[in-house]
């Protein structure tokens, strides 16, 4: 028992201090609620209880402390569920590898926790079938397998198919085999899903189209080693050892082999993203420079919300201006931080749209709780307080949005407590009044618009400047500049480098007071040096400045 309690130990840490944004990501792209309406929509499909059940454990990753100890719990009772079908006491080490392989597989963050509730309830039937069938007569194990059957099937899915193998005697497991299977190919033509969807576990992956192949074998190892294990005779204190080692060896060196660390970074980013921490995104950047789509956009939304972009900018890695806003994919993460960005600028409508397509995104066809309350949120700035009360209901029937949804609730028509709020204010401030379409290739008109209707907007005139130079469109960037100069007091870094820049190629020099003195003399060095060797590791010294960012590119 100490070895799963130090198991499960690991386990949490594993999830509370190394990913605990994986857990937040799981709570987001479903919204559990407690109505009735919810609960007979899960139980309407092979597997809807599981689903049910496990949907109602991931609303509680809201609290990462939470989420991690339900994991490890899982992971503990899978391993002792192993070792007592494998009916042994000795090869404990053993009874691991199935729990192992799990904590591989969710590796993978499109695997579903219902296929790990399945499978613990699957197993818990399977050892209550061997713990207590030895007592009946074979008339009741022909009955109760008859029953049992269906009733597993529809609480858990497919994995009735383990059930079925782990049923004794051989007679009962063969005929509950095929009677499984019977059931699964019958309702699937009944049931509005694809037959291998049926077949796989309509819940159990959120892409509905495939299963990992992991995820297929983890039954099957649990059924070997429930069958063999248990006729291998009594083992020596030195097999027992070698057993352990073996195990603590597969363990350490593959379990966080299954995590892509590319792919929970920009998780992470996203999440940091969600709870507005952004001088934890800078830091995280200033550790290992972001370099994809996400990660860029979110450092950059965070340079911008703590007024950085024009002093820092070209610290990071940046990607043009699609660094700023990216381009649109349908995909649930990268909508929804494209989302955040025109949200934060004060195109509110737009930031409205993005939800809801980040949450049609979602794979498999879930609601998403953060998407339900940024709608929530678009329609109370936009004064559309009927259908904001429509997702603030639905919100009232979760456990950790209620509260908030209540508070809204209360200030939905109350136009004072509306514009004086932080941040809601704000944004009624900063939002265009006219609706209106717009091209990908004219955002930096949106963000001159959005200057001009509110010059208090500092992240749109960040944008406006940024956008321009990270084409590397010089005239156009100093038209931009002379417009917001003439109207706010913003001249960073960035923008005395470039306009250095634009005046030495004609050959002048740049108003008195315009650009510091330090900044010209540094623009003189890195000409000197350019001019004599444009391949010169010399000039990395630059790296962080526009004159290298416009010159080199790299």
């Amino acid at each position: 028992m100490l070895l799963t309690l130090f198991f499960g130990l690991m386990a949490f840490l594993f999830w509370k201090v190394r990913y605990p944004f994986a857990l937040t990501y799981q709570e987001q792209i479903q919204l559990f609620l407690f109505d009735d309406d919810y609960f007979f929509s899960r139980m309407a499909e092979p597997g809807g209880f599981a689903r049910y059940i496990a949907e109602f454990l991931v609303q509680f990753y809201n609290s990462v402390t939470l989420g991690a100890l339900i994991i490890a719990v899982l992971y503990m009772l899978i391993q002792r569920l192993t070792w007592r079908l494998m009916h042994s006491v000795y090869h404990y080490a053993l009874s691991f590898i199935p729990s192992i392989l799990l904590w591989y597989a969710m590796g993978d963050e499109n695997v579903m926790l219902t296929y790990v509730v399945a499978l613990l309830l699957a197993m818990t039937v399977a050892w209550g079938w061997r713990s207590w069938s030895a007592k009946w007569s074979p008339r009741i194990k022909w009955l109760v397998a008859l029953l049992l059957i269906p009733v597993m099937y529809w609480l858990t899915g497919s994995m009735v198919l383990l059930v079925a193998l782990l049923m004794m005697p051989w007679t009962i497991t063969v005929a509950a085999l095929l009677y499984s299977l019977g059931l699964v190919l019958l309702s699937a033509h009944y049931l509005p899903f694809p037959l291998m969807r049926v077949v796989q576990g309509i819940s159990y992956y959120r892409f509905p189209v495939t299963l990992p192949y992991l995820l297929m074998a983890i039954p099957v190892v649990v059924w070997m080693m429930a069958i063999f294990i248990r006729l291998m005779p009594k083992a020596k204190q030195w097999v027992n050892v070698t057993e352990m080692m073996l195990v603590l060896v597969v363990f350490v060196g593959s379990v966080d082999l299954g995590y892509d660390k590319k792919k929970y970074e920009l998780i992470e980013y996203d999440y940091l993203v969600r709870v507005r921490d952004w001088n934890a995104i800078i830091a995280k950047a200033e550790k290992q420079t972001p370099d994809l789509p996400v990660s860029v956009s979110a450092t950059n939304l965070a340079l911008a919300m703590t007024n950085q972009l024009g002093d820092r900018a070209f610290d990071f890695y940046q990607r043009g201006s699609e660094g700023l806003l990216p381009q649109f994919e349908r995909n649930s993460a990268m909508t929804q931080l494209t989302g955040e960005i025109y949200f934060w600028l004060g195109l509110v409508n737009t930031a409205q749209r993005f939800a809801f397509e980040a949450m049609e995104a979602i794979p498999n066809y879930n609601k998403s709780a953060r998407v339900v309350k940024r709608l929530a949120e678009t329609n109370i700035i936009n004064g559309q307080y009927d259908v904001a009360r429509k997702y603030l209901q639905m919100l009232e029937k979760t456990i950790f949005y209620r509260s908030w949804a209540k508070r809204m609730m209360t200030m939905l028509g109350d136009e004072k407590s509306i514009n004086e709020h932080p941040l809601y204010g704000t944004l009624r401030q900063y939002r265009l009044q006219e609706d209106f379409l717009f091209s990908e290739i004219e955002l930096d008109k949106i963000c001159g618009q959005l200057f001009m209707h509110n010059q208090k907007n500092q992240v749109a005139a960040q944008y406006l400047l940024m956008l321009p130079l990270l084409d590397r469109d010089v005239p156009r960037f100093m038209q931009f500049v002379q417009v917001v100069q003439n109207r706010i007091q913003y001249n960073p870094r960035h923008c005395q480098e470039v306009i250095a820049f634009a005046f030495m190629q004609q050959r002048q020099q740049p108003p008195q007071g315009v650009v510091s003195p330090m900044i010209l003399q540094q623009m003189d060095e890195f000409a000197r040096v350019y001019s004599q060797n444009q391949n010169t590791p010399e000039l990395n010294r630059f790296r962080n400045t526009a004159w290298y960012y416009l010159t080199i590119g790299k």
